[in-house]
């Protein structure tokens, strides 16, 4: 029986995780699931999985979540060392689905117990990847993405060839508006922005798909996670979200992971790994589909792409800086302030207005990240005046 922790079990890779995982209940054992703030949520949660302990990041949330769990046996604990805590917990299988910069301790807790930790948040490589991948190495740890794109890379590269690997290709769904000019995007609205047209997801990663700053994060994390150089990860967009991704070998061979728009085959692909366990999904009807297309991205419209591919080259603390006021910009957006193309703007003055020397600790990657969240407030604060 593989134990488990859930770090951010309310959110929709959690629930998904613990969809797999209440499937086949003979063959996991839930040690730890935690949360920001959904008492309701993670109680619910921890009762059906018979969780050990149920961690909430809000302290003030601790009370409620402890009258919630009264009399079931479920341990509880609150506050953000609690969550590190409970990620540490020597589990042998952990999801990181925390959202933000708050899922870096808690990951980097993970890692250093050395068992499975599967990435789910973009933070831990986009801000932090040096230092993850470091510590990965150090402690024995074994990294799995559970994104769609990097978990269908993870099952076509050949480790032991990657110098015959000639690039990654990462493919798009281009988002609602791949179609839109910029004068029509001038004027899209956040209810417009978060109805992706494949995927069911939250609304600041479906803003993210939207701009397509989600591809170039993900650009940023491949670069990380596979020894590939980012010039050879080329974005693709594929409307119908069939095919995740493909790896092009020298040979003239192109390996491609095809599946349903649903995470739950990603996480069952970690989940079980290295073997493979039974989803609900249907399998693909190939026929039904008809056909697949694909285009290149147009870095004009979508200018968070360009952004990112300059951010990988640079280095440093680029990806950090261009995370951190992305999450600004897309919060304001979603409140109305700003508008949809100013969320590229915001990001692009943020960062030619910060360039701090590569954080070498992870403290330093949070003051990289709390300064270019700063920053990019001013700039919100300047577009709403």
């Amino acid at each position: 029986m593989k134990t488990v922790n859930v770090l951010g079990a309310t959110g929709s890779v959690g629930t998904s995780t613990l969809d797999l995982v209440e499937r086949e209940p003979e063959a996991f054992r839930v040690r730890a699931l935690t949360a920001n703030c959904d008492v309701a949520g993670l109680a619910a949660a921890a009762i059906r999985t018979n969780a050990e302990l149920a961690v909430v990041a809000d302290e003030a949330c601790l009370p409620p979540l402890r009258d919630a769990l009264a009399g079931t046996g479920i341990a509880t604990a609150g506050g953000a060392q609690a969550v590190c805590d409970a990620a540490a917990n020597g589990a042998d299988w952990t999801m990181g689905a925390i959202v933000g910069c708050a899922g870096l301790r808690p990951t980097l807790a993970a890692i250093e117990q050395g068992g499975t930790v599967v990435l789910a948040n973009k933070e831990p490589l986009v801000s932090a990847g040096a230092i993850i991948t470091a510590a990965a190495a150090r402690y024995g740890a074994t990294l799995l993405p559970a994104d769609s794109e990097h978990n269908a890379i993870f099952q076509c590269l050949d480790l032991s060839q990657v110098e015959r690997v000639r690039r990654i290709i990462l493919t798009a769904s281009g988002g609602p508006f791949r179609d839109w000019s910029l004068d029509a995007m001038a004027t899209v609205t956040p209810t417009q922005a978060v109805a992706h047209p494949n995927w069911s997801m939250g609304a600041k990663i479906s803003v993210d798909s939207a701009t397509m700053m989600n591809k170039g994060l993900e650009l940023i994390e491949a670069a990380a996670l596979f020894p590939i150089p980012a010039e050879r990860i080329e974005i693709v967009i594929h409307r119908q979200s069939v095919i995740h991704s493909l790896v092009d070998y020298v040979d003239g061979s192109m390996l491609a992971q095809l599946g349903p728009s649903d995470m739950r085959v990603p996480i069952a692909h970690c989940l079980a790994w290295p073997e493979r366990m039974a989803t609900p999904m249907a399998p693909l009807d190939l026929v039904r589909i008809g056909r697949l297309d694909f285009e290149a991205p147009d870095e004009t419209r979508f200018r968070s792409l360009a952004l990112a591919r300059a951010a990988v080259d640079a280095g440093g603390a680029r990806p950090a800086i261009l995370n951190a006021a992305n999450e600004i910009a897309v919060a304001a957006f979603l409140k109305g302030a700003i508008g949809f193309l100013e969320i590229a703007a915001i990001v692009d003055d943020t960062l030619q207005r910060y360039d701090p020397a590569a954080p070498e600790t992870l403290d330093a990657v949070l003051h990289v990240d709390a300064e270019a969240r700063r920053l990019a407030g001013e700039r919100v604060k300047d577009c709403v005046a």
